[in-house]
């Protein structure tokens, strides 16, 4: 069916793209509006794909004609979050990377951040006695900017700026049956120095549920059990200062009245005990021979003698360079790594060893040597709409991603040019590559994914769950972080507040304690407390961490990885000593005590389920010998058992009193670590409360 899929949630001012889903480029689709608020004077273009931006709160009624019938789709918009000028500026004294000189000789400067997608051109800054400056309007939260000038990120500056205000609020979304009755409750909480927030029912306009065979309270929705449907969706939204991100109850009523209730937002059970070893392809079978799918395969003993659940791949698909993110050919695998029967073969053998393999998908564009791409710029009328093409923003036209008719292209990226989602073409071409790989894999890590429409994902999502429920899905929502993603999208999240607040304790510019803060950072996003997050010190795009910031903090960062709720993830030879971020694989030469502190770490995280449980409480200690800040140390605890984990991130041991009874016995060295003066932690103890 062509309908576009579930109630959309967004602010004024937000564009939402609206598109049919199972796309037939050939087929007719016209969208019109059904209904808008009074006070909006709203239009729709005429294309297949259209973006609504609502310009007054209330409910927009748009609907699609298509094929199979006429289909509606309801877009709920929320007042506009209240924004203040900003000033983001930059001189040659905040230069990051490159000659700082450089930047005093520069004619241009380009800014990009969260606030404009990241998209080179889209914002310029302007010069004033040395000092590049942007302004702009922003609502509430930490922003960043990025300068980078000459269009080259040699050099490059940043610039931070924190508007204070409420984040978002969540809601959660539990239901229960009394008599005749369904109960929908909705558990709505306030942001982080927010209102307590209202809530909002919304219903699914694929299905035949409505509102008038509801009875709703507040927080609290009844529906007689002889009323429902087949299958009803029940969308809730939390609204204070901001909205929340929806969350979703499916509901599936039985022929004899029975009731089958789930929540198809949430990650697969199996997800948040897992450890995941990413693969870097090209480095990872080493100097003694060339990397192949087969040779791969040889290795896959080391890597369940880790103890790990989920091995991602780097792309494995055709490209022209040697990470393999720019891609000629999506539909098949690499030529130097092997065929596509040898490549099942080594999914075989993973899925022998109780090993998931997830596959990196790119779908956010190709390589500009990709024939798609050179028949788009060729003029070949078929592929003129597979590409984004950006009218000229500036006067500068001496970068060639600027100008008139340029590549549409995120940072300096261009040699990797965004698709055209605004093209059916494009969909059904991007739609039919999730088809070829699900089948062959356990999971998706998408590229890029907060550069693809969250319509797009939502799609996909619910193609791939029904093909397989336990499928994961892993976003790259970084270098910034939407909560939106987990409506309705993905079931785990890179948090690059959790990176970043390890690099930050790493090179001794803040104490251990911002652990806290970076946990707290999920709450003022919106994610809901169900939302699963990737914990990592280093992955491909990251240089290494004992390149940041020495060896002697790894272990106290990796330990913070394994020991804090979420699914940590290892970075092929960060077990092994690796030094360069893209570096050979030290099999040989390894550092063979990290390694083994690695399979403990897993071990000790497999079998203590606390370790795995949601919630971290801060726990009162004393450093008696050692570097207090540090030093962090916390409590994680189940129905069975309470754990306390302290962390020193300095190269001295230091002597540490807390303010429990703990046994003293570290469940990673499997020794008593107690002194007459505390507790000695050279870089990670994880220790049981004393009952």
């Amino acid at each position: 069916m062509h309908h576009p899929g579930p109630p959309r949630f967004c602010s004024v001012g937000e564009s939402v793209e609206l598109a049919p889903r199972r796309p037939e480029p050939d087929a007719d689709f016209r969208w019109r509006l059904a209904d808008v608020p009074a006070s909006s004077s709203v239009s729709l273009g005429d294309g297949p794909v259209v973006h609504l931006e609502p310009d007054a709160p209330g409910t927009y009624r748009v609907e699609l004609s298509a094929p199979d019938g006429t289909h509606t789709q309801t877009v709920r918009a929320f007042p506009a979050s209240t924004t203040q000028p900003v000033r983001f500026s930059a001189t040659a004294d905040d230069v990051v990377e490159g000659d700082p000189a450089d930047v005093a000789d520069a004619e241009n400067c380009v800014v990009f951040g969260k606030f404009n997608d990241f998209t080179m051109g889209s914002h310029w800054a302007t010069e004033e006695d040395g000092e590049w400056v942007l302004e702009t309007e922003l609502p509430p939260g930490t922003h960043t900017a990025s300068f980078a000038f000459d269009g080259e990120f040699d050099p490059y500056a940043t610039d931070e700026v924190t508007i204070e205000g409420a984040g978002r609020p969540r809601i959660e979304l539990d239901s229960y049956r009394e008599g005749e009755e369904l109960v929908v409750t909705a558990d709505a909480r306030a942001a982080p120095d927010g209102n307590d927030p209202d809530v909002e029912f919304h219903f699914d306009d694929r299905d035949s549920l409505d509102e008038s065979a509801v009875d709703i309270d507040g927080d609290e929705l009844r529906a007689p059990v002889d009323s429902l449907p087949v299958l009803s969706r029940v969308h809730a939204v939390a609204v204070a200062e901001q909205h929340s991100i929806a969350d979703t109850l499916e509901i599936r009523s039985g022929a004899s009245g029975d009731l089958t209730i789930s929540r198809p937002a949430d990650a697969p059970e199996w997800a948040a005990d897992a450890t995941i070893y990413e693969i870097f392809v090209r480095e990872f079978v080493g100097d003694i021979a060339e990397t192949s799918f087969e040779e791969i395969e040889r290795r896959v003993p080391y890597i369940e003698s880790l103890g790990v659940d989920v091995v991602w791949f780097t792309p494995v698909v055709q490209s022209p360079t040697r990470h393999g993110y720019h891609i000629t050919d999506l539909f098949d695998t690499a030529t130097d790594l092997g065929t596509r029967e040898e490549f099942r073969s080594l999914v075989d053998r993973f899925h022998e060893a109780d090993i998931r393999v997830i596959f990196d998908l790119v779908v956010n564009h190709t390589s500009r040597d990709h024939p798609y791409f050179q028949f788009h710029r060729a003029g070949v009328p078929e592929y003129a709409d597979h590409y984004e093409r950006v009218p000229a923003e500036s006067d500068v036209t001496d970068v060639d991603w600027a100008g008139d008719d340029a590549p549409g292209l995120y940072f300096n990226w261009t040699r990797i040019p965004n698709v055209n989602y605004d093209s059916l073409a494009v969909r059904r071409w991007m739609l039919d590559v999730v088809e070829e790989w699900a089948d062959e894999v356990d999971g998706f890590r998408c590229d890029v994914a907060w550069g693809v429409p969250h319509g797009f994902w939502k799609e996909v999502r619910e193609r791939v769950k029904a093909h397989d429920s336990e499928f994961l899905l892993l976003d790259e929502t970084v270098p910034h972080r939407d909560a939106a993603f987990r409506e309705n999208e993905f079931d785990v999240h890179y948090d690059p507040d959790f990176y970043f607040a390890l690099q930050d304790i790493g090179r001794g510019e803040e104490p251990a304690t911002v652990l806290f803060d970076a946990l707290a950072e999920s709450q003022q996003w919106g994610y809901p407390d169900r939302a699963v997050h990737m914990r990592y010190v280093e992955n491909h795009d990251e240089d290494r961490y004992r390149d940041e910031c020495g060896p002697e903090p790894l272990r106290a960062a990796v330990g913070a990885t394994f020991t804090v709720p979420g699914v940590p993830m290892i970075y092929y030879g960060q077990e092994r000593g690796v030094e360069e971020q893209r570096g050979t694989m030290r099999w040989h030469d390894g550092d063979t005590e990290l390694t083994d502190f690695h399979r403990r770490l897993v071990t000790v995280r497999d079998e203590h389920p606390a370790l795995r449980a949601p919630g971290v409480d801060p726990v009162e200690w004393t450093v008696v010998d050692g570097d207090e800040n540090g030093v962090v140390a916390y409590e994680r605890a189940d129905d069975e058992e309470t754990l306390v984990v302290v962390l020193n991130f300095a190269a001295k041991d230091a002597t540490v009193t807390l303010d429990r009874e703990v046994t003293g016995r570290d469940l990673l060295s499997e020794t008593d670590v107690t002194t007459d003066d505390g507790l000695r932690v050279a870089d990670v103890v994880v220790t049981r409360v004393a009952e």
